[in-house]
């Protein structure tokens, strides 16, 4: 008994020197110290006492702190998921005794070197009393460090605020990242930092963001180039069949037969335009070139619809022609919308491809590594379609560069573009960001993923996210999914992910040592995502000072000037002298914008001009005359009152005979138009 009390002793003063060698706080014997009553191959349980109902120095235990089991010159490091009393209940002034339910994280042990150093492993198992204690802060450091040089600051570790929290950024963009987290606690700050801190460690890092609530114009400055619908040329040819095929139809299935028509027809019309301005010998060339529809080279819409006109012309194919003349409606209707004219706008019918990936991809750059694309305005049933472009852009520049251009794509609301459900969301964009996941650390095309759903989210894409920043989760199925993306090995560590704060995270990963409690850096007043939300507005507008024309023209998504006035001055003559440029109606325009110029040309005031007017041109001239609605109403009466007489016909006898020599003429019939018509003999009302 005195030799194992001895051991005990010795054993307590070895872990009290050690604790007493890396105190901060100057103060001796701050330690609640426990011993080891339970252990498996993962967890452990532990029992302390609190002296006399004191809780200064419990709180050394609560939920999600680091704590040390000494075991011989190694120190396990373990982390607490759960804690109670014996009793179920806490004695004032009296002992209480507790247990703290750990999970084994590694241990830190010295290397062959003489170097103290952390590894997940663990060689040497806590046995029954082993003593438990606080972690030393050289070992906290230890636990976290990732045993890299070029690490970046993120925010502070929640355990001990002095402490840094840090990641390997090279190994966040490599295999991918995901942030999730529930509404307002903080992801697009924690994105903003993130990208921040990857463009400072790869200055040749390009960066788009796909923004579906135009927030982060703001949050990079200089450093970044804002394109909305306004700034925006997306050519439609760069868009393949099935994404050209969500625009014409509006979201909706597409009709299989129609699909095939433009399967047929738009390779057609992209050999039209490449040989407008090719010789024969050229033409023919190109024509015996694999040429497809989904090949990104310009074609003209109006080619296109000359080809589906010239099917309905022909002879035969008569079963094709309702659906080509429904095709045609569908086209004319999405080139005729407003909303779509960063589609099919004059800037897009030339070959301007190298102009748009140099400007959406940032090709050399300029100075401005980041594109933040603003999706808010544009329509919501081809928003899939445009997220699928940019994304299959993105994978395609990086596969045929060779992997010279590093491209980091982050999709904020990642969910609706992905959908965990398969029957869900548009297809191309599926597979868009999917072969970005799989294939995209081959070529340099790294994938960030924002999204407050992660149960919504495909599991084979987050799958994928080797870095994981899981923030506040409130719903049961979010936060089973993360549990099922963590090492088994630290799978407890989600289990308050439901209470912590704001701007709080769990990080686990390649990026990271260990599963990493922390709390992000705050970010600069002018560099914080603003949306025109709840928060800080982007303007001083108020309810009493807003235009509500202006927000009703939007709601209309009317584009360009207001031409109602004009129309209804040219469509008076005799209020207004206006008039359109001679052949307006039959002249062919590319575009609305072409159709709007000319009316503003109409529209605009002309210099006097002296050559005199023609008189039938001047309002109330005689040629000019245009009897109105009434008078023409009023004329339909006289003749439907007038009694009807068969032509002259010398081959055909009259309907009903004659007056006799003397008699009268047929009085005129008075009542309504329709009294009229019930009286009138059928044969009357019919022209001979």
């Amino acid at each position: 008994m005195a030799r194992s009390a001895a051991l005990l002793n010795n054993e307590f003063q070895t872990s009290m020197t050690a604790g007493e060698q890396d105190r901060r706080d100057g103060q001796t014997g701050n330690r609640l110290l426990g011993r080891v009553v339970a252990c498996n191959g993962s967890r452990a349980t532990i029992s302390a006492v609190a002296d006399g109902g004191q809780t200064a120095l419990t709180e050394l235990w609560s939920v999600g702190r680091l704590i040390s089991i000494s075991v011989g010159r190694n120190r396990v490091v373990a982390l607490v998921y759960s804690m109670s009393t014996d009793q179920q209940s806490w004695v004032e002034n009296n002992d209480t005794v507790f247990r703290i339910e750990v999970e084994l994280l590694g241990e830190v042990h010295v290397s062959p070197d003489g170097r103290e150093e952390f590894s997940a492993g663990i060689t040497d198992y806590p046995y029954l009393g082993a003593i438990a204690h606080r972690i030393r802060a050289a070992d906290l450091a230890r636990v976290y460090d990732t045993g890299k040089s070029d690490v970046c600051t993120i925010g502070k570790l929640t355990q001990d605020e002095s402490l840094d929290a840090t990641i390997h950024v090279p190994s966040m963009l490599e295999k991918h990242f995901a942030i999730v987290g529930t509404t307002g606690v903080g992801k697009s700050t924690s994105v903003t930092l993130l990208l921040h801190k990857a463009i400072q460690a790869d200055p040749q890092l390009r960066v788009l963001i796909l923004d579906p609530h135009n927030e982060f114009a703001s949050a990079f400055g200089d450093l970044a180039v804002v394109i909305d619908t306004d700034t925006l040329d997306l050519p439609f040819w760069l868009f393949r069949l099935e994404e050209f095929a969500e625009v014409v139809f509006r979201g909706r299935p597409p009709v299989p037969e129609e699909m095939d028509i433009l399967r047929d027809l738009i390779p057609e019309a992209k050999r039209a335009f490449r040989g407008s301005s090719e010789s024969g010998l050229m033409r023919r060339s190109s024509e015996k070139s694999s040429m497809t529809a989904d090949t990104p080279v310009p074609f003209r819409i109006a080619d296109l619809l000359a080809l589906v006109d010239e099917r309905i012309g022909r002879l035969e194919g008569r079963a094709e022609k309702p659906h080509l003349r429904s095709l045609k409606v569908k086209i004319m209707s999405a080139i005729n919308d407003p909303r779509y004219h960063f589609m099919f706008s004059s800037n897009t019918i030339t070959d301007t491809i190298l102009d748009t990936i140099a400007r959406i991809f940032r090709i050399p750059g300029e100075g401005k590594p980041v594109t933040t694309f603003q999706l808010a305005g544009i329509p919501s049933e081809v928003v899939n379609s445009v997220a699928s472009v940019l994304c299959r852009m993105a994978f395609e520049i990086g596969l045929w560069s060779n992997g010279g251009v590093h491209m980091l794509v982050v999709c904020e609301e990642a969910h609706r573009y992905v959908p965990a459900d398969p029957k869900l969301g548009f297809t191309p964009t599926r597979q868009a960001i999917a072969r970005i996941a799989k294939e995209g650390r081959k070529y340099g095309v790294s994938l960030g993923i924002v999204t407050q759903r992660p149960g919504e989210l495909d599991p084979t894409i987050l799958s994928q996210c080797s870095t994981v920043f899981a923030m506040r989760l409130a719903n049961e199925h979010d936060q089973e999914i993360i549990r099922s993306a963590i090492p088994n090995s630290s799978s407890s560590t989600t289990s308050f992910i439901s209470s912590i704060g704001n701007g709080e995270a769990i990080a686990f990963g390649e990026a990271v040592a260990v599963p990493m409690r922390m709390r992000f850096s705050r970010v600069e007043a002018d560099r914080l995502p603003k949306a025109n939300g709840t928060g800080i507005r982007a303007s001083e507008d108020t309810s009493q000072s807003v235009d509500l024309r202006s927000i009703v023209a939007r709601m209309r998504a009317i584009s360009g000037p207001d031409i109602s006035g004009f129309q209804n001055s040219y469509l008076s003559s005799n209020a207004s002298n206006a008039s359109l440029p001679t052949g307006y109606e039959d002249a062919p325009y590319e575009d609305e914008e072409d159709y709007i110029d000319t009316l503003e040309a109409a529209a605009t005031p002309q210099p006097v001009v002296h050559e005199p007017y023609r008189p039938d041109m001047l309002p109330g001239a005689a040629g000019a005359y245009q009897p109105s609605t009434q008078e023409r109403f009023d004329a339909i009466r006289r003749e439907l009152a007038e009694p009807q007489r068969p032509a002259a016909d010398p081959y055909r006898q009259p309907a009903r005979p004659t007056p006799a020599f003397g008699g009268t003429e047929e009085p005129r019939r008075e009542g309504s138009i329709r009294e009229q018509l019930l009286k009138k003999p059928l044969s009357s009302l019919i022209r001979r």
